[in-house]
């Protein structure tokens, strides 16, 4: 079999499930990370408290609550085409927020004088939404059929 034959094919397969793939992932994640947050069990939670401790209306542990809620809604609305703009605005907004802890919390998401070099586990949890983001903006460029 001709090696440009191969290419092609798997090239072909990549293009026609490489967006779905993409949709599917983020839905899992972000449903499954939100339900976390919402029964109370999620690793993240210690981090989520320290970053939204300052805001008003709920408590820290109700913001966990609701993060976790917009997370499945998130998650939810990635899987279904119709909703695909949805997700990525909730994502927007949840970005802004995901990112803060790298600006408030440095002595959290940083080893001891590595700002900003040196990232700790949770630094890298947070810096990793750049994939996110970046998945998001491959999805989002599939809702409308563009002339190409």
């Amino acid at each position: 079999m001709n090696l440009n034959k191969i290419d092609n094919e798997i090239a072909s397969f990549m293009k026609k499930w490489g967006v779905i793939a993409l949709r599917i992932s983020l839905g899992i994640i972000f449903i499954w990370f939100g339900v976390l947050k919402t029964v109370g069990i999620s690793p993240a939670e210690p981090l989520v408290k320290a970053t939204v401790g300052w805001m008003p209306f709920f408590t820290t542990d109700g913001w966990v609550v609701i993060i976790g809620w917009w997370e499945v809604i998130i998650g939810v609305s990635f899987l279904f085409q119709k909703t695909i703009r949805i997700a990525i605005a909730l994502l927007a907004m949840q970005m802004a927020g995901t990112f803060m802890p790298l600006i408030i919390l440095t002595e959290v998401t940083f080893q001891s004088g590595g700002f900003p070099y040196a990232p700790t586990l949770e630094g890298q949890y947070i810096i990793k939404n750049l994939l996110i983001i970046s998945a998001a903006l491959v999805i989002g460029g599939t809702v409308r059929k563009l002339n190409e």
